[in-house]
């Protein structure tokens, strides 16, 4: 919300199952809470809307955004001009690699975190452009792609692992998110080279938890402002001094860190922040 309101909305993008007619025509929010690049990544919390169907309730969109403006040309020639930004993938391993008791499948020592990384990498490369349901052949051609943050610092990781000798993070979790975060750079280049047409830049949300958040003013970093390090859950109360919390339960950041990040993917701080190039630059092209 912190980057649209900087592209000027002044209202939250609609979700994708109360969109309705014109309404669709300035945006359309297909996120699903524990969803990821895999089917089946997050399905031990509850159903969740998987990066393949919010792709196919992607391609419904384009269909009724071509009903509303006559026609399938005018609609990719609308879409063209859209930006889009993609975030998936933290699930695919809190919630997937590692809990290898519930995905056997992905068990650790099935697959190395290099091994990994590279298979959800190449999984992702396919749904962003190889078939009929990517978002490259439905209209796409301005995207940005969002690096996974220190997931290994989140509550719920250092609750369940416990943090590195030496550090306040699970540095485990920190280096597979790290390996993720390399093969997004290049699937960046790749789709770059690939797609002349297209521009797509890589957000690089980790380097933005790089800084010694206490200089912002923040004073917990390890604990959730709702329930410490357990599920916030409807009858907890949460704390008064949120704007001092880094996060906000056990995996999510609070507000006051979201505006940081959103403003530094907007306008690039340092020259790591993106690759290669920001948001507000994106959105013009």
């Amino acid at each position: 919300m912190i980057t649209a309101q900087l592209l000027g909305f002044n209202s939250f993008i609609p979700r994708f199952a109360t969109a309705k007619g014109e309404e669709m025509l300035k945006g359309v929010n297909y996120a699903s809470g524990a969803a990821g690049i895999r089917d089946e990544s997050g399905r031990q919390l509850s159903d969740n809307i998987s990066m393949n169907e919010q792709l196919q309730n992607y391609q419904t969109t384009v269909s009724q955004i071509s009903k509303i403006l006559g026609s399938d040309t005018a609609a990719a020639s609308y879409l063209k001009t859209c930006l889009f930004t993609v975030g998936i993938g933290s699930n695919d391993y809190i919630n997937t690699y590692f809990m290898p008791n519930s995905y056997p499948t992905t068990r650790q020592y099935m697959y190395t975190p290099g091994q990994y990384a590279k298979v959800l990498a190449e999984r992702y490369s396919q749904q962003l452009k190889v078939n009929d349901q990517t978002l490259y052949e439905g209209g796409a051609r301005k995207l940005a792609l969002l690096g996974l943050g220190r997931i290994g610092c989140t509550p719920a990781e250092l609750a369940s692992f416990g943090p590195s000798p030496g550090s306040n993070c699970v540095e485990k979790i920190n280096y597979a998110v790290l390996l993720f975060n390399t093969q997004l750079v290049s699937l960046v280049d790749e789709l770059t080279k690939d797609f002349r047409d297209a521009k797509f830049t890589y957000i690089n949300v980790y380097e933005f938890g790089s800084a010694d958040l206490k200089d912002f003013d923040f004073k917990v970093t390890d604990m959730g402002c709702c329930s410490g390090r357990n599920p916030c859950l409807p009858s907890t109360t949460p704390c008064k001094n949120r704007s001092e919390y880094v996060v906000w339960d056990r995996f999510h950041s609070t507000e006051a860190v979201n505006v940081i990040f959103g403003q530094r993917a907007f306008k690039a701080q340092t020259p790591s922040d993106v690759h290669p190039i920001d948001i507000s630059i994106l959105s013009k092209l």
